[in-house]
């Protein structure tokens, strides 16, 4: 059977989009938009060990999760200990839909390894034997992998492959060629991909593997060249995601507790480059797409937060441990 090439993404674009792509690099002015006021779903979040157990308790959280019209998240923590903490009765009487994942790291020496220690593999085992307060785990993740070539080795195979057979969701912190090579060995898993390539994959790779992929989907916390420094969006951005907001999620990654004390400001500079899109292109990217991956009801009108403290700024952007 022949390659298949994948179509160049320009040429698939509706041509008014393109258009807009144009008028958009006239620098002639555009309307601000307002920002998008719909509800959110964070789908890269972290409790971990150093947010729940210092300053960022549990109504800590939940407090900020409502007071940025967060409802709905995926849960994972270094060790798991924060994940099965923040996937309680808790959360749900908050208004806040928590969807756990097992996460692979027990300790910060796990980032460098896990996808050869099989250690890790029974570990997972018994989470999802385990599970949570909430219900069963969703998903695996987030990992890293800081060389592609690591993909393939036997532990993250067995748990692409794991993952494929369960129906669970995976979140990978890798590069484009690692997207690859994870996909090999599970074609069906449906895998976010966290940050949409955070090293800056250009846009007509991230297009390609999008095309060559259909359950692969782009979470784009941290995702450089997404905005510019004004917070809008950059206008190939507007284009693809206008294009495709059927492909695409949002998320916090508050890996570090700078994040958790600046996380009401990240997501409301979130809804302010949602406002830049077509309403029904903010609303999938911003909800409808983790409803419809994780099956979740739409959200019930939300509860009063447990104060009204004003949101502090957002942190400069820190780089991940790598």
């Amino acid at each position: 059977m022949p390659t298949r090439t994948p179509t160049p993404w320009r040429t698939v674009l509706p041509a008014a989009l393109l258009s807009l792509l144009t008028l958009l690099g006239t620098g002639l002015p555009v309307r601000a938009a307002e920002p998008y006021a719909g509800p959110l779903f964070d789908a890269h979040l972290h409790y971990n060990d150093e947010a729940w157990m210092g300053p960022h308790d549990l109504t800590d959280v939940l407090g900020r999760l409502q007071r940025a019209g967060v409802r709905g998240a995926v849960a994972n923590s270094r060790p798991n200990d924060g994940t099965r903490t923040l996937a309680g009765p808790q959360a749900a009487a908050a208004g806040v839909a928590v969807v756990p994942f097992v996460r692979l790291y027990r300790h910060r020496a796990d980032y460098q390894n896990w996808f050869r220690d099989e250690s890790i593999y029974t570990m997972v085992e018994q989470e999802l034997a385990t599970g949570t307060r909430s219900g069963p785990y969703r998903g695996l993740g987030e990992f890293h992998l800081y060389e592609s070539d690591n993909a393939n080795g036997p532990i993250a195979r067995r748990l692409m492959q794991l993952a494929e057979a369960r129906n669970l969701v995976v979140l990978a912190h890798v590069d484009d060629r690692a997207i690859e090579l994870l996909m090999a060995h599970a074609p069906r898993t449906r895998l976010v991909w966290a940050h949409t390539g955070i090293g800056g994959v250009a846009i007509e790779r991230v297009h390609t593997l999008l095309e060559r992929f259909p359950t692969l989907m782009g979470e784009l916390s941290y995702r450089p060249g997404l905005t510019g420094g004004d917070g809008r969006l950059s206008p190939e951005w507007r284009v693809l995601l206008t294009a495709q907001p059927e492909r695409f999620l949002i998320g916090s990654d508050t890996w570090i507790n700078p994040r958790w004390s600046a996380y009401e400001a990240l997501m409301a500079e979130a809804r302010q480059w949602l406002g830049d899109l077509p309403p029904q292109a903010a609303r999938r990217i911003a909800w409808d797409n983790a409803a419809g991956l994780f099956a979740l009801p739409q959200p019930s009108p939300v509860p009063t937060p447990p104060s009204a403290a004003a949101p502090e700024q957002a942190a400069p952007g820190a780089r991940h441990p790598r």
